[in-house]
Formats: C-alpha cells, sequence, structure tokens
C-alpha cells in the first residue's frame, strides 16, 4: 500500500524549524494539527513534512483535501475516497473506514478543515481508536480540540530572509532578469514588511511585476493598505467601541488586503471570471470553464485569454498533465471569489450552469460507454470526479432542482457500475430516492439502477424491494424503457438466489422488451450474458455458450469492452468443462485484464475464483490458495462473497477442495493468509502471472514459518 501526495510544487523556502518541530510532534502525539492565518503555508508545509518522513511509515503517507466540502456529511466519504475507495460493501462509510485503517500504519493528512472542524474533530477521534498505527496531521486555522491533539502555529516568513527570498523567486518568474541586490533588496523588504511576511500575499505581489516596476508596486500598495486603515478608523469612529463587532469585522487582515488589491487591478471580466470560478471544486478543464462561465457578458472566446490572465496573476493554478491542461484555485482565492459570487446575486444560478455541465458531461460519458470510447469514459469521469460529487450535493439539497439530482445519479449507472464505485453509487442514489414517491422518469431511473447497485453488493432484499416499486411504477404510468430495466435486474436478483427458472423467465422478457423498445447497449448485453448464467446452472450450456458468443460478437462489433468481459467470464469456464484448458485461462484472464482496467471490483473477483480453480486443477496449489486469500480480500470490499449463490460458489468451492487436499490444511491456510495481504494490484498480478513464475516467487515465501 503505497501512499499518494499530490506533486509539490517547485520552490519551497524555508520552514526548516517548522518541519523539525512537526517531525519532533509525531514521537508523542498521533494527531498533529498545524494552524495559522490563511495564506501562510499551512498546506504546503504539511506536503513537504509529509514527503520527507514518508519512509518512517509501513503503508506510506496519504493526502485528503476538505477545501471544496461544504457538506459534513461527506467527509467520511471523501476521506474513504482516498484511502480505501473499492469498498462496495452495504457497510457504512464509519465501518469501512475502521476496518481498513485497523491494520494500517500510515500517515493521514486532512487539509484545511477549519469549515469542518467539528466534523473533522469527531473523525480523528473515531480512526485514531480504530487504528493504533494512525498518525493524522490536520492543516486548520484552528485546532479540532480533541485529548491528544498537538497544535503548532505556522508564522509568517522572517521578513528578512525567507520572505525576501520566495519574493525573488516569484519576481523572476514574472520578470525574467529580475535580480535581487542594492537598492532592489531593500524595496523588496519594504514590500515584504508591508505583507507581513505572508507567503500567498507576496506571491501575489511578486506577480505584478510582468506589468509593474518595484517602485510603483510598493507605491500602490501603500495606498491599498492607508486605504484600508482609513477605512477602520470611520468604522471604529462609528462603532463608538474599539473591541466591538462592527471593529472586528473590519479588522486589518493582511491577506485579505493583498488579495482585494490584486482584485483592484484585474479587469472588470477577469474579476467576473474569477468569481464564476468558485462554484468549481478541485481542478477543471478550460472546456468546462468555458460552459458554466460564460454568457452575454463574457463571450466563450474570450475565456482562454481571461483563464491565462488569473494564471499569470498567481490567482488561479495552471496544470499541465497527461489529460491536457488544468486549472485549480487556491482556497483563500477560491472564497474570496465564492463572496464575489454572492454580492453579484449569482450563486445560485452559476450553481445550476455547473451542474447542466455534469449532466451533459454524464450524458456524454453514458453515451460513450457503449463503444469503442469506454476506456476513455472511465478515466474522464474519474478525472471529474469532484464535480460530479459537488453537482450531485447542490442538486440533492436545493429546492427546484431535485429532479436534476435524480437524473444525474441515475445517469451516472455507467459509473457506479462500471467504474468500481458502488459504495459511492448506493450513497447518491439512497438520498435521491428519499426526495420523494412521485413516479417521475427520472426516480424509476434511480430506482432500477439503485437495484441493480444492491444486487452486485449482495443486498438482494433491498435491490428487489426498489426493483419491485420501479417495476410496479413503470407498469401504472407508461414506462416502458423503466420497465424493461427493472424486470432485467429482478432477473439478476433470481440469480444469485439461484431462482434459476424465475430468472431465466426474467430475462427472457426483458431482452424481448428491449428489442421493441430498439435498445443496444451494455445493459443489454448483460442482460443476454446473465441469461446464459441462468441456462448454464440449469445445465443447458450449449445454449449458454451459443448466447456469450453472440454477445461478445456485438460487444466487438461496437467496440465495447465491459459486458464483453462477462460474456468470457461464462465462455472461459465453459472451455474448462469441456477440456479446453488453454483457452479457458486466455479467456478469464482477459476478463480480468478488462474489468480490472475500470476498476469493477466484482468483475475482477469472479475471473480470480475461476483462475484459482485452473490452477488448483492442474497441481499449482500454492498459487491456487494463494488466490482465495486475494478473492477473500476482494469479497470484503464488495459484499456477500458470491452473492450467497450455491452455484456462483461452486468453482470456489471445488478449488478450494483440491488445494486443502494437496498442502494440507496449516499449509493451504498460510498460504490463504498471505493472499488476504495482496493488494489489489499484485492480485491481479499474479493471477495474470505464468503459473512457473508464480511458483518461484510464492512458494518459497509460503514456506516460511
Amino acid at each position: 500500500m503505497a501512499g499518494v501526495l499530490p506533486t509539490e510544487k517547485p520552490g519551497f523556502i524555508g520552514r526548516s524549524r517548522e518541519l523539525a518541530a512537526l517531525r519532533q510532534a509525531w514521537q508523542h502525539s498521533r494527531l498533529v494539527t498545524l494552524t495559522g492565518i490563511g495564506g501562510v503555508g499551512k498546506t504546503r508545509t504539511a506536503l513537504r513534512a509529509a514527503a520527507e518522513s514518508a519512509g518512517n511509515f509501513r503503508d506510506g503517507a496519504w493526502f485528503v483535501e476538505l477545501s471544496g466540502l461544504q457538506d459534513s456529511e461527506l467527509l467520511m466519504h471523501a476521506v474513504a475516497r482516498v484511502l480505501c475507495p473499492t469498498d462496495h460493501t452495504t457497510r457504512s462509510v464509519e465501518e469501512a473506514l475502521a476496518d481498513h485503517l485497523s491494520t494500517k500504519h500510515l500517515l493521514l493528512i486532512l487539509d484545511t478543515c477549519e469549515h469542518l472542524v467539528d466534523a473533522c474533530a469527531d473523525l480523528a477521534d473515531l480512526l485514531l481508536r480504530a487504528a493504533p498505527g494512525l498518525h493524522l496531521l490536520v492543516t486548520s486555522r484552528q485546532p479540532l480540540g480533541i485529548p491528544g491533539e498537538h497544535a503548532l502555529l505556522l508564522e509568517p516568513l522572517p521578513v528578512t530572509k525567507d520572505a525576501v527570498a520566495l519574493f525573488a523567486q516569484r519576481a523572476l518568474a514574472a520578470r525574467p532578469g529580475f535580480t535581487l541586490a542594492g537598492r532592489n533588496r531593500a524595496t523588496v523588504e519594504r514590500i515584504c514588511t508591508r505583507l507581513d511576511g505572508i507567503p500567498l500575499a507576496i506571491e501575489l505581489a511578486a506577480g505584478r511585476l510582468r506589468t509593474e516596476t518595484l517602485e510603483d508596486l510598493l507605491d500602490r500598495l501603500d495606498d491599498r493598505f492607508q486605504l484600508l486603515v482609513d477605512e477602520e478608523a470611520i468604522t471604529e469612529k462609528a462603532a463608538g467601541d474599539p473591541g466591538g463587532p462592527l471593529h472586528i469585522a473590519f479588522r486589518h487582515d493582511t491577506l485579505r488586503t493583498a488579495i482585494g488589491w490584486s482584485h483592484e487591478l484585474c479587469r472588470p471580466h477577469e474579476r467576473l471570471l474569477w468569481a464564476r470560478l468558485s462554484v468549481f471544486v478541485g481542478d477543471f478543464s478550460r472546456a468546462a470553464v468555458e460552459h458554466v462561465c460564460s454568457d452575454d457578458i463574457l463571450e466563450r472566446a474570450e475565456i482562454g485569454e481571461l483563464l491565462t490572465g488569473l494564471a499569470e496573476k498567481s490567482l488561479l493554478v495552471r496544470e499541465r498533465g497527461p489529460d491536457g491542461e488544468r486549472f485549480r484555485q487556491l482556497d483563500t482565492v477560491r472564497a474570496y471569489g465564492a463572496e464575489w459570487l454572492r454580492l453579484l446575486g449569482e450563486e445560485l444560478p452559476r450553481r445550476a450552469r455547473h451542474l447542466d455541465w455534469c449532466q451533459a458531461f454524464a450524458e456524454r460519458g453514458e453515451r460513450d460507454w457503449f463503444g469503442p470510447g469506454q476506456a476513455a469514459v472511465f478515466r474522464a469521469t474519474r478525472r471529474e470526479h469532484a464535480q460530479l460529487f459537488a453537482a450531485l450535493d447542490f442538486a440533492l439539497s436545493t429546492p427546484g432542482q431535485e429532479q436534476a439530482g435524480l437524473r444525474l445519479a441515475g445517469t451516472l449507472w455507467f459509473y457506479w457500475v462500471g467504474c468500481g464505485l458502488l459504495g459511492d453509487g448506493r450513497y447518491w442514489l439512497d438520498r435521491a430516492r428519499a426526495l420523494g414517491p412521485d413516479p417521475t422518469h427520472e426516480r424509476l431511473k434511480v430506482l432500477w439502477v439503485g437495484g441493480y447497485v444492491a444486487i452486485l453488493q449482495g443486498d438482494s432484499e433491498a435491490a428487489t424491494a426498489m426493483l419491485t416499486e420501479c417495476r410496479s411504477q413503470a407498469l401504472r404510468t407508461g414506462h416502458d424503457a423503466a420497465y424493461a430495466y427493472a424486470t432485467h435486474r429482478l432477473g439478476c436478483a433470481a440469480l444469485i438466489r439461484d431462482e434459476h427458472r424465475t430468472a431465466q423467465a426474467l430475462f427472457e422478457s426483458s431482452l424481448s422488451c428491449y428489442a421493441e423498445l430498439d435498445e443496444l447497449n451494455s445493459n443489454v448485453m448483460m442482460a443476454q450474458v446473465e441469461l446464459a448464467m441462468a441456462l448454464a446452472f440449469q445445465g443447458d450450456l450449449e445454449t449458454a455458450v451459443g448466447l456469450c458468443a453472440e454477445a461478445r460478437s456485438l460487444c466487438e462489433s461496437h467496440g465495447e469492452r465491459w459486458a464483453k468481459a462477462y460474456a468470457l467470464y461464462v465462455l472461459s469456464y465453459a472451455a474448462w468443462t469441456a477440456g479446453r484448458y488453454d483457452e479457458a485461462a486466455k479467456l478469464a484472464q482477459e476478463c480480468l485484464v478488462i474489468n480490472y482496467e475500470f476498476r469493477d471490483l466484482v468483475g475482477v473477483v469472479l475471473p480470480i475464483e475461476l483462475i484459482s480453480l485452473f490452477r488448483a486443477s492442474s497441481g499449482h496449489s500454492f498459487p491456487a490458495a494463494l488466490l482465495h486469500g486475494a478473492a477473500r480480500r476482494i469479497w470484503r470490499k464488495v459484499g456477500l462473497p458470491l452473492f450467497g449463490s450455491a452455484y456462483f460458489n461452486a468453482p470456489h468451492e471445488a478449488a478450494v477442495a483440491l488445494a486443502r487436499k494437496a498442502l494440507g490444511d496449516d499449509q493451504y491456510a498460510a498460504a490463504v493468509e498471505y493472499g488476504t495481504r495482496l493488494p489489489l494490484g499484485e492480485a491481479v498480478a499474479s493471477a495474470l502471472a505464468e503459473v512457473d513464475q508464480l511458483l518461484r516467487r510464492s512458494e518459497p515465501e509460503m514456506r516460511l514459518p
């Protein structure tokens, strides 16, 4: 288990004393909170400390950014997405997190907690109790206030050394050839003194050197601060109480002054875009900005230039990666923009526009999922994860947006099911379903998608209730598509209950409905594969193979891979029963490769179970037992092992009997235990490895005491 930290921004300056204090604090406290005013560098210092100390933690260092999270109910989900994104069981997120961390030795950074301080305190208390090897590093403008916390205050940079060095570094980026010497240095020191050594304020000021001289910069800064002092004097006199609420509300704040000054120096359209960008969470694309932020005032054609202008002023971070150019706002800058958005009266309409973009994005993903772009859909949807969740939260908590929230939750079925987010999907679908009983098209889709997710989690009772409600309401209101999908998924519920004749009838009925509706997509292909499973379990393997071969051919002709993988699973088992062992192994491994690419855990663990049977049958008992352990670990994250079905369980039981007989109880148990410790990627690699390679790697290790 390796840690995940963001790529560190180059040019870290100073903080040696603070980093040493953090290292010392970890020796006697498992909860360290780095406090300080906004813009003082808490996040960067925490990341530098984590990077330097990650090697001291067996399971690495992990980072969770909370600045864009507004709903405290989503805090657990945000942490779980980073630490255990593959847990899809019906357990509460709290239980899943506690269980996942119980044996780990890692450092977890919770960044920007001040707006969720009570919820973060509860989370920290829960996790520290559940996980004795967990260390927490929190950044917040105030401590969490729980027993055992060690709070460290991060002060501004010393002006004569580190603050000046930071200014010079950023000035050189803004104006190539800039040097720090003689008179220049004295002016820079005055600027840094005026900015109280606050790193973000210094960076914003240095960015102005693209268009101004040092002397002009200092003069403008003096004017801006004098204006604030005059405002404070007027406010104090009007309030009649130097310590009263009005005076306190307008208390001199260097960072806010610096940001406000930067705001004033922006062109009007830059200021407007700055405000509108505050609806985004995390990083975002130019295309998204063009859709969400443009209108008759801000034309789409000028968005690119405005983004560049904000980035050059250090008000926007521009990042280039394998997926192209992305942008991100620092939390303090984003918060300032959000205030202006509210003052402009644009918050709700602009967030609704953001929701519209997310819906259009999801609909493109749903459409392109059945085709050669599946892998690209997976990557793009993962990349926009934060935007989609922010839009769902807005829609499901804002009067008048409920149907839009239902629509988005249902449209994302391919993400919940096909991309390994069953747990997150269940949360949003249940929340959407609870909004009301009206049988709208949007709610009916949420019902059948929710039922599908619950089936894959092994929650057959809840699934049947949702699907039955969907089917009856669809029949009553004439929603033929919802009726077909609910019928299909009721067939799945019957299949995992080993009610194969009932499942067969439901699958055949749904396929007939799909044909009448002229539906052809991944769900239709899955219905055909699942019908094949029902027939195979009844002994009609020949018909099952024909159905899966046809589904495989159709998928390949459309470039579809996800549903195809399930057809390969059935074809693999059929090939093995017919004695075509090499073909069976290749089909199962191809199935595994595809489903691992999409992080579909159900689709990963099923072929692993088959491959363990193939290994055990060929006498390779150690690798087979190892895969049993790996599969056990994956099932814990999915739900009920093999759905509680005797028929899905048959290959597993056969493999267990063979491996246990060959190894003996003790050696088999040791091999399984070893397998349970394999991370997902290593488990998949083991299942894909050539047997001789696997034996050379695993058997000696298994025999160690």
